[in-house]
């Protein structure tokens, strides 16, 4: 059983979209959903440095833009689970049938700029403690006033606040984290601050057309699997302001029974999780089109069996 699964925001790197562009049709395709969103997709893929691409109004298109395209260029078997962490979720739902690429793209776009838009009233920002128990980290980061934002596994929390209380978690960790490291990312994301985001997104949601996901859909909300589109999208919405229990997919992982993990582009970081978090089950991240062979024959072997 295989599952494929979209990073979050932070996983974008300056240029990484370049090999992609080179394959067949995908420069087309990218001109196309730019075009939708008014977004040039290709020059911040391509030419834009890290702090362009760190914009959360840039960075989240073009990370869905990302995913679906490397998807697209597996031509290989269908996943049997689709996943995706934070932003990561909009691209699993179009991988899934519930909205079309297109829609994606534009859902998106107003997901990246309302949280942007939030992001600007307060200096906000994240960051990963790395080590700890987290019976032990989550109650240190409430006192703290920060949000146990994401929830990863394999030890690892994100912690969301204002520039001050993370200021405040540099100079007093919990007991057990070895390290504190700032996300690439401009706000305090799935927090409160992100409440006007949330309107932003549910007043988008009457424009898209929605259909019940044809493979297992894994939420990030819980680690549940959801059966309807309807449900779906109702998760997309609320989840900018709610915490990731990536932990919680990763057990769901484990109960269905997946054997394989595939990261669509720009892949590494999920597959890092997966390696600590899903001890025997064979991961691939696709960083490049020079990985798109060895992950068709995962799928090959792995999807559908």
């Amino acid at each position: 059983m295989l599952v494929l699964v979209a990073p979050g925001q932070g996983a974008q790197t300056p240029g990484f979209l370049t090999p992609w562009l080179d394959l067949p049709g995908a420069a087309d395709r990218i001109a196309g959903w730019s075009d939708a969103i008014g977004l040039d997709l290709a020059h911040y893929g391509t030419k834009a440095d890290a702090d362009e691409i760190r914009d959360t109004a840039v960075a989240q298109p073009l990370l869905v833009a990302a995913g679906l395209l490397s998807a697209a260029a597996l031509d290989a078997a269908s996943p049997d689970v689709v996943a995706g962490h934070s932003v990561g979720e909009i691209t699993a739902a179009a991988l899934a049938g519930v909205i079309e690429d297109e829609a994606a793209l534009r859902f998106v776009r107003t997901r990246g700029l309302g949280m942007a838009e939030a992001a600007a009233v307060t200096e906000t920002g994240m960051a990963a403690l790395l080590g700890g128990d987290p019976a032990v980290t989550v109650p240190h980061l409430e006192k703290l006033g920060l949000t146990p934002a994401n929830v990863n596994g394999s030890g690892q929390i994100v912690a969301a606040g204002t520039a001050a209380q993370l200021a405040a978690l540099e100079a007093d960790m919990p007991e057990g984290v070895r390290r504190v490291v700032t996300l690439k990312v401009a706000g305090a994301f799935h927090t409160h601050h992100m409440a006007p985001a949330v309107e932003k997104l549910r007043a988008a949601v009457g424009d898209l057309t929605v259909s019940d996901p044809t493979v297992r859909y894994v939420s990030n909300a819980d680690g549940h699997t959801v059966a309807t589109g309807t449900e779906v999208v109702a998760r997309l919405v609320g989840q900018v302001a709610n915490p990731v229990r990536w932990d919680l997919c990763m057990e769901t992982f484990q109960s269905l029974g997946v054997t394989a993990l595939v990261e669509l582009s720009p892949g590494g970081t999920l597959t890092g999780l997966a390696k600590r978090g899903l001890p025997g089950v064979k991961t691939l991240a696709l960083k490049s089109p020079d990985d798109l062979d060895a992950a068709r024959a995962l799928m090959s072997e792995h999807a559908g069996v």
